[in-house]
């Protein structure tokens, strides 16, 4: 008898079938998930991306088609025909879409044979090491998890289309190689095989070009745009990202705000129970660095820093009037309820602090008696009070002071009030908190070039209140800058650009970049906006990080689909490598590691 051979394009995918398809002829194709021999019929759960059909070999009915499934393993890769018969009763699967019917089989083709995986893809729940995953990218995507999350940042990208389309946005593609100019961080760059001794730089942002595409003239620009740094890793950061990046013309934050807040409800509407406000929450970044000690902070709890410089000068205790007569800061938190810390979580957190530079933690519990703790004798009675008035404290509670120089203070109780928060189970996983943070300084100095740099981009227009001070007080200077902070992660960045060539011109002296040097970085740029330049605006919006809170992560690994690790190396295709010396030549290099 001749044997037939299979197509195996599928007439459905392994998740439509259901009982109004009994009787039907179907070919479905897929990977073998699970088998169960059960001694006479073979079950075969079959996948796709799609979902589950389960399958049947029957051999009373299909002898050859029953040899070969006896011979099928994990992840081998078949097309079958069958007839859509209705599960037993009793039988139904209801957690699987398919779960009343199964397939008959009366043909088969064994499409793939695989080997054993180095893990188990059908087994969900298998905690597996993540290196191993990421050496086995195309492995792990065929588990559940990571597969539901690139759909859902699939979604979310033809929302963001179709939302700045209304908003008569156009989506325009710069260029991946270009000049490398200063923004902030180090930049990938590519040798020229055509002009030996020079560089492309790969894009940190489309920053220059997107400004440029404002004085050509194209109003409202939008790109979905890869992006790349060189800069060290961390859970929410990647060498290569995808930023939502828009710029428009004559607007402002009054213009751009609302169409940023309208994309956040596109992109969340159908993904949280939580209601997402209209317009978000406004604050300054002096507020948030004051009250929670960073310009990203999670208000999705309480906790907030308080400050008692005041009430410390009037105690005897020695460790909070030095830290006060050479400069620093002394804040605190309240942990609502945390008398029950015992002393052992308490030195915990201590050491946990320890790690950030701070050398003590100080504490006091308010109990029956009052407040108590190893430091309380060196408060007067007038002092405890305000203490408890400052931070409301009521009976049961816990106050964590800090003691230092004002960076170190903030940055120490800042991860102390997160740890808090996840230890204490503080935070509401389906929460969205959204807060708009303003008003960031123009510049900043750095201590280790020893000269002043810029907080964002050298093309960030100053506070128009604050034009005066750029040359005598430059530190002083507010930007017309703005994030945007998703339950304490940084999601967008933007500012007012500098429009103006005058002023341009005096930030590049302030920053004391020469006139050379302002020609050989970014010549064109500036020669450019010498041509009537139009006052414009922008933002990013970094994708990735949106889809990590879209999609309920603290890892941004979940949400790419190949990633790098923190080291910022690809375990799957084991880059970076070295490259062959011919190819150097060509290039006109020499390694000298």
């Amino acid at each position: 008898m001749k044997t037939k051979t299979l197509s195996f394009r599928r007439t459905v995918n392994n998740s439509e079938l259901s009982l109004k398809d009994v009787g039907r002829e179907v070919t479905l194709s897929g990977w073998v998930h699970r088998r169960r021999d059960h001694g006479g019929l073979i079950f075969i759960d079959l996948r796709d991306r799609f979902g589950l059909s389960q399958v049947v070999f029957d051999p009373t009915k299909e002898k050859r088609a029953h040899e070969i499934a006896e011979s099928l393993r994990s992840e081998d890769v078949i097309t079958i025909e069958g007839k859509v018969s209705a599960r037993t009763e009793g039988m139904a699967n209801p957690n699987l879409k398919t779960g009343e019917i199964e397939v008959y089989v009366e043909h088969i083709e064994v499409l793939s044979k695989a080997k054993t995986p180095p893990f188990s893809i059908a087994d969900e729940h298998i905690q597996v090491n993540e290196e191993l995953r990421l050496k086995y990218r195309y492995l792990d995507l065929r588990r559940p998890g990571i597969p539901e999350k690139l759909v859902e940042r699939h979604k979310a990208m033809m929302r963001i289309r179709e939302a700045l389309d209304k908003e008569n946005f156009i989506e325009i593609t710069t260029p991946l190689l270009g000049k490398s100019t200063p923004e902030g961080s180090r930049d990938y760059l590519v040798p020229s095989r055509i002009h030996p001794g020079t560089f492309y730089a790969l894009p940190q942002s489309p920053q220059i070009f997107k400004q440029i595409l404002m004085v050509a003239g194209m109003d409202r620009y939008f790109q979905i745009a890869p992006c790349l740094r060189d800069e060290d890793l961390r859970a929410d950061r990647q060498p290569e990202f995808t930023q939502v990046d828009m710029e428009m013309s004559f607007c402002t934050v009054e213009d751009l705000f609302p169409i940023i807040e309208n994309l956040c409800h596109e992109i969340f509407k159908d993904f949280s129970s939580q209601e997402i406000p209209k317009t978000f929450r406004q604050e300054t970044f002096e507020w948030c660095l004051e009250n929670y000690g960073t310009d990203k902070p999670d208000l999705r709890f309480g906790m907030p820093l308080k400050r008692i410089d005041d009430i410390a000068k009037n105690s005897s205790f020695s460790v909070f009037l030095n830290v006060l007569e050479s400069g620093g800061s002394i804040k605190g938190i309240c942990v609502k309820g945390g008398a029950d810390i015992s002393r052992k979580g308490i030195d915990e957190y201590t050491a946990y602090v320890g790690q950030l530079g701070v050398k003590g933690l100080a504490w006091m519990k308010y109990q029956e008696e009052g407040l108590s703790s190893s430091i309380v004798k060196f408060f007067p009675e007038n002092e405890q009070k305000a203490l408890i008035e400052r931070f409301e404290m009521e009976k049961g509670d816990l106050l964590f002071m800090v003691a230092d120089e004002p960076k170190r203070v903030n940055q120490s109780l800042d991860h102390l009030r997160r740890k808090l928060a996840k230890d204490r189970n503080l935070i509401d996983p389906d929460a969205l908190s959204f807060l708009w943070v303003t008003e960031f300084p123009l510049f900043k100095w750095d201590d280790e070039e020893n000269c002043l740099t810029t907080e964002h981009h050298p093309f960030t227009s100053p506070h128009y209140d604050d034009l005066d001070l750029i040359e005598s007080d430059p530190l002083q200077v507010r930007s017309l800058s703005y994030d945007l902070v998703i339950n304490g992660y940084e999601v967008a960045s933007g500012s007012q650009r500098i429009h103006n060539g005058d002023l341009q011109a005096q930030i590049f002296k302030t920053l004391k970049i020469s006139e050379e040097e302002v020609k050989e970085r970014f010549g064109f740029f500036i020669e450019a906006l010498s041509y009537g330049t139009p006052p414009h605006i922008g933002a990013a919006l970094g994708f990735d990080r949106l889809i990590m809170i879209l999609t309920r992560t603290e890892n941004i690994r979940d949400v790419v689909a190949f990633p790098k690790t923190q080291k910022a190396t690809d375990l799957m295709s084991d880059s970076p490598s070295a490259v062959p010396s011919e190819l150097l030549r060509e290039l006109s290099l020499e390694i000298d590691v």
